[in-house]
Order: structure tokens, then sequence, then C-alpha cells
């Protein structure tokens, strides 16, 4: 008899999946991205990462976690013993990130309250970097705890953790289910407001105006598979234990599609709010929209403040909305990031969930405090940069190439899925994993490495990377060997018995 939670609907599920792809990444990446490889032109490699690896991929591991019922160590234990450190190793990996994701939803937490009365004041960056983060004078200096930074993180884990102590139906799901359709409300009346102001058509225009003298250049096509690769959630164990939660009958193949392409949608709506806005800021100061873009950090906690105090109007509330906007998309993501471990220990340890959620994201909780303090800026932006370019991309390189060439699993898989789905998988779903999904995976790992050898990232101190940086990527991989060599308990890698109850088509 299976005893694992089940989502109770199929629309619980597909929020939840949603809710995890659909992060902070979607609103500060995807634009600049999309607009620095060809602008309308990106769409075309973009489109084609999307069908030839993001739906393959989540189909993949939509199949593993429903075939084998458990968080990604003990899928990857049951798909083979020798495997299980692959599923740690990801987990892992999603643990360094929830220590720091927490913080940047504590910034956004801050800034929502700052919008009114645009505490930024005219200098927004010398508001990030000196008065709100009171940064240390250089990396490695962790000086003391920040309390303005402090206090919204313990909000956000008190959120998280919450939520996560209510269980996958009553917690997860339910959640997911106010925080994504209250996202994207929210974030439609930013992109209303933002696509009416002065200049917009300005914005909108670089945006789409395609530049097809790129679309030959291999770095846009390894811009599209990255940002599809990045922004799915897929390679740390994050799709496979939302999928062991799924009930017996459930369509793996649609799912896929559905959660691809939700996530995508809201790419291009982040794509247009966030282009009309910087249209609007470029005419504003009677520059090119060239001239005011940017992407990450410094879009959403530098630029977005002086567009909203050039806003004729209604300035706090749009900034709070915004800055709530980035709150729930990086909440519903941080909750599935954390319920990789939780799932993890609880498979592997047999204790109750409650404790699982307690150690695992108390632990999580405790060590994000590091990033809290003066010097956490840079400890946040090394360990972003090498779990992203040398956890993830390297896991799921490692993932493809085990399940598909290692162990020949793809036929099996694709049974499974094909017995559960409407849609049935052809060859194209083999060819796109054992080939395509490799071979650009291989290429991205091989350039990260060559050109982090050649130059330190962001110029920081070697010493400091290594242990920031190179470090934690290795302790990754360290830790799923470590967590693999503990031996389960009597039964537990078997598959359990086939339980009915549920039926989501």
């Amino acid at each position: 008899m299976d005893n694992r939670p089940q989502w109770g609907t199929r629309a619980g599920f597909i929020m939840a999946a949603v809710g995890s792809a659909v992060g902070l990444g979607n609103i500060w990446r995807f634009p600049a991205v999309a607009y620095e490889n060809g602008g309308g032109a990106f769409f075309l490699p973009y489109l084609f990462a999307i069908l030839t690896a993001g739906i393959p991929l989540l189909v993949l591991e939509f199949t593993l976690g429903h075939k084998y019922r458990g968080s990604a160590p003990l899928t990857f234990a049951r798909l083979n013993k020798k495997t299980e450190w692959l599923g740690w190793w990801q987990v892992a990996i999603s643990f360094v990130i929830s220590t720091y994701y927490a913080v940047i939803i504590a910034w956004a937490m801050s800034f929502a309250y700052f919008s009114f009365g645009e505490k930024w004041g005219k200098d927004p960056g010398a508001f990030l970097f000196g008065d709100y983060l009171k940064l240390a004078e250089a990396p490695g200096q962790v000086g003391s705890i920040v309390p303005s930074v402090f206090i919204p993180l313990v909000l956000v884990w008190v959120i998280a953790l919450g939520v996560l102590f209510k269980g996958v139906k009553k917690g997860i799901e339910a959640a997911n289910k106010i925080f994504i359709p209250a996202l994207v409300i929210l974030f439609l009346v930013i992109v209303v407001r933002a696509v009416t102001l002065d200049g917009a058509a300005q914005g909108l225009d670089a945006f789409f105006k395609p530049n097809w003298s790129l679309i030959a250049e291999p770095k846009v096509w390894v811009a599209a598979y990255g940002q599809i690769f990045f922004s799915l959630s897929i390679g740390f164990a994050i799709m496979v234990t939302y999928s062991s939660y799924l009930p017996k009958k459930t369509d793996l193949t649609n799912n896929a599609f559905i959660t691809a392409f939700a996530n995508s949608g809201f790419e291009l709506l982040a794509g247009i709010g966030v282009f009309a806005a910087l249209g609007f800021m470029a005419q504003q100061q009677g520059v090119g929209v060239s001239e005011v873009v940017a992407g990450g950090l410094g879009l959403a906690f530098v630029v977005f403040p002086q567009i909203i105090s050039e806003f004729p109007a209604f300035n706090g509330l749009l900034g709070s909305i915004f800055f709530l906007c980035l709150v729930l998309a990086g909440l519903t993501s941080l909750i599935s990031i954390i319920e990789t471990y939780v799932a993890g220990i609880q498979d592997k340890f047999k204790v109750s969930r409650n404790k699982a959620v307690a150690i695992g994201g108390g632990i999580s909780a405790v060590i994000s405090i590091l990033f809290a303090t003066q010097g956490g800026l840079y400890f946040l932006d090394a360990a972003d940069y090498f779990i992203n370019q040398f956890g993830i991309v390297v896991a799921g390189f490692a993932e493809v190439v085990i399940v598909a060439w290692v162990l020949r699993e793809m036929k099996v898989l694709q049974q499974h899925a094909d017995s559960m789905s409407d849609m049935l998988l052809g060859a194209w779903w083999k060819i796109c994993l054992g080939v395509i999904t490799p071979v650009v995976l291989g290429y991205m790992m091989i350039q990260n490495f060559i050109n982090n050898l050649k130059e330190n990232y962001e110029g920081y101190p070697t010493s400091f990377l290594l242990y920031t940086g190179w470090g934690v990527a290795l302790a990754a991989i360290v830790v799923g060997f470590v967590f693999a060599a503990f031996k389960w308990q009597k039964g537990s890698l078997d598959l359990p018995s086939a339980d009915n109850k549920g039926v989501s088509k």
C-alpha cells in the first residue's frame, strides 16, 4: 500500500509545478536574455529549446517521480541502487539554493514596503548597496547582521516552513492556488500600466524587433537552452519530487506541456511589462532603450525603483505591487526547493514530516543568516553563480547521460509515460534526451569550465571563490555520496503496490 501523500487535484499539481518554474528569473532574467540575443529573433531558438529540451526533460522527471514514487534520492535508488547519489546531489543543490534564495525574497519584501515614500531617494543604487545592505568593503568580509534584511528573512522562513508543515495537499497545493492567481493578477496590473506609459512603444519595439543577424551564432542558441533549463526547475530534484505525489492515473506528457508553456507565457508577459517600463524610463531620460536595459538584481532593485519614482501617479502602490509579485514568485519557488530535501529526509530516515521540515528547513534558515550580513551579497553572488553553472547544469547532464546511455532506461520510461498519457511519445523524445540535450548541456558545461578557469567570476579573488563558489559546488557532490552511503530501512526500496485511488486526467 502506498501511503505517500497526494495532490488533491490535477490543477493543484499543475499550479504547484508552474509555481516552482515561475520564479524570480522569469521576471528579471528572461527579458534581458531575449533582448541581448536577437530580440524577436530569439523566440525561434527559445521555442526550439522548449520542444527539444524543456518539455522532454519535464516528461522525463515527471515520469521518474511518478513511476518510482519517491523523492529524488529514493527515485534514483529504485531506478538503480548505484545512482542514489545523483538524487542526493540534486537535493544538496536545492539545499544550497534555498539558503540564499530566501534572502532575495526578503529584499523584495523590504522594497515592497520602501515603495511607499520611495525610500531609495534619487540614487537607488547607493541606497541598495549602502543604506540597505550596508555592503562590506571587500568579498570575504562577513561583518554584522543587517537587521533590515534579517527581520523580513525571518518572515520568509515563517511563511515557507508554515506552508510546508501543513503538508502537500493542505500546505503546498493550497498556497499555490492562492499565490499563483494572485501573482498573475498583480503582474497584469503592472503590465497594463507599463504599456500605457509614454515611451512604452519604443521599449516593446526594442524587445520584439528581430535581429536575424544573430540567429546563426551558437551563443544565442546556448542562451536559449540555458534560459529554458534554468527556468523550468529541472535538474535539481523538484519536478521528480512533485510528480511522486501524483495519483496513479494522470496524464504525464500533457502536464509537462502545460507546465512548460505556462512558464513561457509568464516569461513573455514579464518581457512585455519590463520593456514597456524601460521604454518609459528611456524617454524620461532622453536616451535610447539600449542604455537602460538591465537584468538580474540590478533590474529589480536599482532600475525598477528608478522607474517607479518616475511614474506619473500611484508610485507607491505600483511599486509595492511589483515587489509583491517578486515575493510571490519567489515564495512558490522556495517552497518547492525546500520540499526536495524534506521529502528526501522523510523517505530515507523515516522521520515524520514535521521533523523533516524542522530539521531541513531549520538548518537552511540558520545558514541563510550568513547572507543577511554585511558581506552577504558577495557570498550570495558567488554561491548562486557556481551552484547554477557547476551544480544544476552538471547534475542535469549527469541525469540524462545516466538514464539514456548508462542505464538505457528510455524505453521503459517511455512505456510508462505513454500508458498514462493521451499524447504518445515518439522517437523525438528519445532523440532529444539521448542526443540533443546531452550535447547542449555538455557544451555549456565545458564552456563554463574554460571561461571560469581563464578568468575569475566577477574578478573575485581566487581564495574567496575556492570556498564560496567552487567549494560549494564540489561539496554538493560530496554530500550526495555521503548520504547515499547510509543504508535504507528494510523494504524501503520496494516499489509500493498499486494504489488506484485518485484519477487525474
